[in-house]
């Protein structure tokens, strides 16, 4: 069993490296790989607890990509943490998400829901600061009853307090993964909110542009969105990922490795993408 998208506290997870490595060592997986969003901070601590752990570490990020319509993406495999190119755009996007939350919080404020920027980093503890944290904030300040109802009515996309963040588009992520010397793939797909004709011809554009797999096992993705995927895989010559988009505490209901408990990534699927063309 392998699970190739886990995030740890370097993002938006309540797990340090340390403690996912022997999660998924207690949990009978053979590979795991760390996927944070937008950074790679936590990759040289996950390789130094994994290495003669029998659990193999696969170095990886996932980086926010430009979506007009729903939520895209790109995880990228076997990078270099070290890569100036890439830890110079991931610095920008810091910025642009530090920048973004300031907004946030002024809107919120404007609106009549006060809060202080203390009041949102105390619900983020170790995490990167972003909406979630802004919602469990107005929760715990009294202003809505739970985070779900902070997004349906002032964070979701669309919403009075919304405020869009610095983003690559997908040409550009696959193009910094490639620069980091490694394999770009298309997360979970399901969540671009595209018709069926469209979000094909997505992938075919983003498979020319470099993209080297597409990740039909996931967690939320239901039989159909699965074997349409893996359809879509093998017409584009593109390797078939998969993995829990582990969180933690903040996804109880999940599983390391097999999410709500159906899910069986193969393991050809690392064997797949160590073969597949880098850089």
């Amino acid at each position: 069993m392998i699970d190739l998208h886990v995030h740890s506290v370097y993002s938006d997870g309540t797990n340090t490296p340390a403690e996912l490595v022997a999660l998924a060592g207690e949990r009978g997986l053979s590979a795991l790989a760390l996927t944070d969003h937008d950074t790679v901070a936590g990759i040289g601590p996950f390789l130094e607890a994994a290495a003669g752990s029998g659990v193999e570490a696969v170095p990886g990020i996932e980086i926010s990509a430009e979506c007009e319509r729903g939520t895209m993406h790109i995880l990228g495999y076997f990078i270099d943490p070290r890569c100036p190119v890439l830890l110079e755009k991931m610095e920008k996007v810091r910025a642009g998400r530090e920048i973004r939350n300031q907004e946030i919080l002024k809107k919120l404020n404007k609106l009549g829901y006060i809060l202080m920027w203390s009041d949102v980093v105390r619900q983020a503890g170790r995490d990167v600061v972003g909406r979630p944290h802004f919602a469990d904030a107005l929760v715990a300040r009294g202003h809505v009853k739970s985070r779900k109802a902070a997004f349906d009515l002032l964070l979701a996309k669309g919403r009075p307090a919304y405020v869009e963040r610095y983003r690559f588009s997908a040409a550009d992520c696959i193009a910094l993964i490639r620069a980091s010397g490694g394999i770009s793939v298309l997360a979970h797909p399901a969540t671009i909110y595209l018709p069926d004709d469209q979000l094909k011809a997505l992938v075919k554009e983003l498979k020319a542009c470099g993209l080297g797999g597409i990740e039909a096992y996931y967690a939320e993705h239901h039989p159909e969105n699965i074997a349409r995927f893996k359809g879509w895989a093998e017409e584009f010559g593109l390797v078939c990922t998969g993995g829990t988009d582990y969180h933690g505490d903040n996804t109880p209901d999940l599983k390391l490795g097999s999410g709500f408990g159906q899910l069986r990534v193969p393991d050809e699927a690392l064997v797949q993408l160590k073969a597949a063309p880098r850089g």
